[in-house]
This record gives structure tokens, sequence and C-alpha cells, in this order.
């Protein structure tokens, strides 16, 4: 197979690199560990569609980061995208909002089963920040419950103590337990009686680096009653999990019900939008607080919301995209074993992660990643990954090909493997 070389991407890197902070800022950049060894990857692209997208040196990719999950339904969709060119001919930022705010709560309303009422915003960070502040109005309390590893946006409170421009003021409220480990939860709660809003967490375990773990059976009924019983606001970060585990919400895939909930990557298919679902109780909280931003009320991807949702509702895409999932897997899986690398596959197969356990380093992991970027499949090499419905057979037989060379090459660099 050919191999991908990225003369373009690299000029235009060194261009940026002049003018904008780390070349690529943020978790889409080569400094951030997801892009090693860095020259197998693409920097910058050009055009995309449905499942592939093109970088400015012509190479093909079939995108499984799926731009780290805003891509749902397929790049460019042309019934979400059609939406919003019709959209954009009447109206986006006004003095007034539009009243397909209106039509797209009373769609979030519908579709979220905890919800009673639905608040936008633009980021995945803004629905978390939000939520907390709901909570803290609501109890009139400070300290917040996150889980070890937990990622929940770039707001100070979100990060560490020590992290570069994070104070120990800006954490000073945060309290951290493990996940899964509900005795542990219950000790917190009962040190810090009528102290805690509330408890943030992913509707299962994914972070970078690590396997994914779901949570344990019965934990988080556990957690919910814990909650009620102390007053305390539980908040699910849906933001990359949401509509990709279950339409209703993925508290209700697990079987418990959120008091907040927070969406925002698959909702639009692309275009920027959050939303964060509450329920009755907390909608006079949610009014008091002053959070706003000048694009928020924008009718554009409010438009591209409604019809994204709209279609995966009729779809039923969460299933679509397990499916996806579950049969790329198992083949990823299967020619590992092939050429003796225990490929291994955590968490919900509509966004899995995925790792070489035969190497505790994740070289292998990171040289077999490589083989298959330069190839045109994108992974990333520890992050979860995405799918997206317009995946096709073709491209997950053709993901499949590439990673058994892939595999086959990085065997040959390493013949003790799987001795």
């Amino acid at each position: 197979m050919d191999v991908n070389t990225y003369t373009k991407s690299r000029e235009l890197f060194e261009r940026a690199l002049k003018v904008v902070p780390a070349g690529v800022y943020g978790h889409q950049g080569p400094a951030e560990a997801c892009f090693i060894p860095a020259d197998a990857y693409p920097y910058f692209s050009t055009h995309a569609k449905g499942s592939h997208v093109w970088d400015v040196d012509g190479n093909e990719f079939i995108d499984f980061m799926c731009a780290y999950g805003p891509i749902s339904l397929g790049y460019c969709d042309d019934e979400v995208d059609g939406a919003a060119i019709e959209q954009i001919k009447k109206l986006n930022c006004a003095t007034t909002p539009s009243g397909i705010m209106v039509d797209l709560a009373e769609l979030m309303v519908e579709t979220v089963d905890m919800a009673d009422w639905s608040f936008f915003a633009k980021n995945g960070n803004d629905a978390t920040n939000y939520a907390v502040m709901v909570a803290k109005a609501a109890t009139g309390r400070d300290k917040i419950i996150l889980i070890n590893g937990n990622y929940h946006g770039v707001s100070p409170w979100t990060q560490l103590y020590g992290y570069p421009g994070i104070s120990q003021a800006d954490v000073s409220n945060n309290i951290y337990v493990d996940w899964n480990n509900f005795e542990q939860l219950e000790k917190v709660v009962s040190e810090h009686r009528g102290e805690i809003a509330g408890f943030i967490s992913t509707p299962y375990y994914h972070p970078v680096f690590q396997d994914n773990v779901l949570p344990a059976e019965g934990y988080w009924q556990k957690v919910r009653k814990l909650c009620t019983d102390n007053g305390i606001v539980l908040i699910v970060d849906d933001v990359r999990c949401g509509f990709r585990l279950d339409m209703k919400g993925s508290d209700h895939y697990f079987g418990f019900k959120a008091d907040l909930s927070c969406f925002c990557k698959a909702i639009a298919n692309g275009w920027n939008i959050s939303a964060i679902c509450g329920v009755d109780s907390l909608k006079d909280a949610a009014a008091s607080v002053m959070f706003t931003g000048s694009y928020w009320l924008a009718a554009v991807p409010m438009a591209a919301a409604i019809a994204c949702v709209s279609k995966m509702q009729r779809i039923n895409a969460p299933v679509v995209m397990q499916g996806i999932g579950k049969k790329l897997t198992d083949g990823l899986v299967k020619a590992g074993a092939q050429h003796g690398f225990d490929l291994r596959v955590s968490g919900v197969p509509s966004m899995w992660y995925m790792r070489i356990a035969n190497d505790d380093s994740l070289i292998l992991h990171q040289e077999w990643v490589a083989e298959c970027v330069r190839r045109g499949i994108f992974f990333a090499n520890h992050h979860n990954q995405f799918v997206n419905c317009a995946i096709s057979d073709e491209d997950i037989n053709k993901a499949l090909e590439v990673a058994d060379e892939a595999f086959r090459i990085v065997k040959a660099a390493h013949p003790e493997i799987g001795r």
C-alpha cells in the first residue's frame, strides 16, 4: 500500500508556529501526545465527506476520530448542513433570539429522558461550567466531587493544581474519588456532610492512556440514592458519550436519572453548540445563574442541531454506531491476534478505547497506529476513537486490511512478539 507524505502539512505548520501558540493548540495538535510519532500524522485538512477526510497534501483518510466526536452522522451530512444553510438565509445572530431556540429546547426535552428544560451554549466546557454553577446556586454549597482521571473541560476548576496557569484556589473546592469506588464516595460525603453541591462524572470511565471501565453493577443506582439523601446535585457529563449510547441519555442507558446532563459533541454533527438539560427542581437555580456568551443564541447551529437530533432519532443512531464499532473492533482484535498482538478493546463500541497490551510502554501501540495512519486509516493512539453513521462495510473492510498490514510491519520489527 502507498504510504502518505505530509510536505504541505509541515510547511503550513512551520508558518503556524510563527503566529499561533504551539502551531496547532489543544488536543488536536502534535504537542498533546495523541499524535505519536508526529511524523505519521497530517496537521491540516482541506475537506471531508461522510467517513472520509482529505489533508492539505491530498491524502485521503477513513476517519475514526470524527473530529474528536462531533461528527455523529458523517461529515457534511446533507440534511444537517441543508438545515443550517436555509437558516443562515434568514437569521443567525440578532438582538433577540430566533424562535428556533424554543423548537430545539422542546426537542431536547422530548428526546432526553431526564430533561424538563434545556439551556444552550457553545462548548462542552461551557456545559460543565454551567452545571457546576447551577448546583452551587441550588444548594448554597461550595464543594464538588469529581472522579480521578475524568476530563470535564479546560476551565481552571477542571484541571489540577500545578498545571500551567492553575492555582491552589482554583481547585480548593474539589474533592476527588476513584471511579466505581462507592465506599470511598460514601465516606467523602459523610466527612463533608452539608458542604457538597454536586457530584460530576462521565457516564463511564473514559480517560486517555487507560482502558475504559464501565460502571459496576448497581454503582449508579447507589450514587443516585446517596446524592438524593444528601441534597447533592448529580451531574452527568455526557459531552462525549451523549447520543452514542442512547438517544434518551447515557443515564437512561445505565438505568438511573441525572439531575443535570451536559451534551455537546454529537448533537449538531459538527456545528458549534452544546446543551445542558435539567430537572424541574433546578429550573429556578438555572435561571438565576448569570452565564451567557456573544454567540450562544445563534440560530444556525440550533437549526443544525434540530436536524441532527431528529435524524439520529429516526435512524436510531446509537444502535447504528454501536453496530459499526462492534464489527470494526472485533475485526481489529482478530487481526492483531493473527500476528501475536493482544489488542485490548474497552468502553462502548461507538467510542471505544484500544491498546496493544504486549508492551506496557505503549510503544508497540504507537508504532501500529502510526502505520495505520500512514496508510489512510486515522486513529489517535491514546484517546478513545469514535464512529459515525456514515461508516460503511467497505470502510470497515479497508480499515481491517490496513490494520492487518500494519500489524505485519510491526511484527517484522519486533519478531519476539507472540513467541
